[in-house]
């Protein structure tokens, strides 16, 4: 699809960058988020997290990653941007290629990151349940998402 010739697929050669604009874009987003709990998950980034997704990324001008999208089971498991990348359209074309490309029609999102919740719903997501406690059972609500406009491609 040529809306994603500037989409390429990441690999192990990739994750030391992935897990830096991972940290850079997680202290920009998610504040309530304890420091020990932040070293705590980039510790499991490259042994446990990247290998379980697909992973996509989108390149800066220079060819840095400025973001990438992880799905597994159609389920879009991360998407993270460098700070100095967001509001570029970055975040939603690799949203598109996740739904479009992998087949994901769904997420969670942290409650107390607002912004991410705004960006999904206007990307034609809705909240269809929620969990008071995240994927490791520490205390950090999710909401679950997931597409509900049909016509994904002309949203947002």
């Amino acid at each position: 699809m040529s809306d994603f010739q500037n989409i390429f697929p990441a690999t192990q050669e990739n994750y030391a960058e992935l897990v830096e604009v991972w940290e850079a874009s997680v202290r920009e987003t998610h504040d309530f988020l304890p420091e020990a709990n932040l070293f705590f998950l980039k510790s499991l980034m490259i042994s446990d997290f990247l290998p379980m997704v697909s992973i996509a990324y989108a390149p800066d001008e220079q060819g840095a990653i400025a973001g990438f999208v992880g799905v597994a089971e159609k389920k879009v498991e991360m998407l993270f941007i460098k700070p100095q990348n967001r509001g570029q359209g970055v975040g939603k074309t690799l949203l598109r290629y996740a739904v479009c490309e992998l087949n994901a029609d769904c997420v969670d999102v942290n409650e107390q990151n607002p912004s991410a919740l705004g960006f999904y719903l206007k990307q034609g997501f809705e909240v269809i349940g929620r969990s008071s406690v995240d994927g490791m059972g520490k205390p950090f609500p999710l909401l679950h998402m997931k597409l509900a406009n049909a016509n994904f491609e002309e949203s947002g």
